[in-house]
């Protein structure tokens, strides 16, 4: 994970260590968040919030923010409608996932069940979660560091920490790649 990017490389041979998350609490930050994140990072694009017609208007936007500055762009969506959007994969529950050999696919993970389809659908990376407590699960127990590295080493992609990530957390867990909301916007 982490190879070096290049704006030559197709977004399904390159996985990024570093990934933002969008999401209705920091939509006003996306375009300031999108420029402070290292060239080559990754985008993941949800905006479930939004209607239809304001979701696909607010990804075009995002999306030409996001590619002026190398970024992967994912989209929580289903694999055909990443296609159509133009994204370079999509993001979802691994049992809604169709792995395509020109998109990456990124699977969700909270437990052993989940983990386990995403090995069974050939998931590019999981993101598995949540790492620390997180505004996005109130009160979900948190996976924690020694709990986060049993369920990761049972994945047979790599995985990306999500779930109460910052710059701290991800120095205090001290894994490769990491993906947040607020902690990166």
């Amino acid at each position: 994970m982490g190879r070096r990017y290049s704006a030559a490389m197709p977004a399904r041979q390159y996985l990024p260590a570093l990934w933002l998350l969008s999401d209705a609490r920091n939509d006003a930050r996306l375009e300031a968040a999108l420029e402070r994140l290292p060239r080559g990072s990754g985008f993941i694009y949800r905006h479930y919030h939004l209607a239809p017609a304001e979701r696909v208007a607010r990804w075009h936007a995002l999306a030409r923010a996001a590619r002026s500055r190398g970024h992967v762009l994912i989209l929580a969506d289903s694999t055909m409608t990443a296609l159509e959007w133009g994204a370079d994969g999509a993001y979802g529950a691994p049992r809604a996932l169709y792995p395509r050999r020109d998109l990456l696919t990124l699977a969700t993970a909270h437990d052993m069940a989940e983990i386990g389809q995403a090995n069974r659908i050939g998931a590019d990376a999981l993101l598995l979660s949540p790492a620390f407590a997180t505004r996005s699960h109130p009160g979900a127990v948190a996976l924690g560091p020694a709990r986060f590295r049993l369920l990761a080493a049972q994945a047979q992609m790599p995985v990306i920490a999500l779930g109460g990530m910052t710059p701290d957390t991800a120095r205090r867990l001290a894994w490769p790649g990491w993906a947040a909301i607020d902690g990166l916007s």
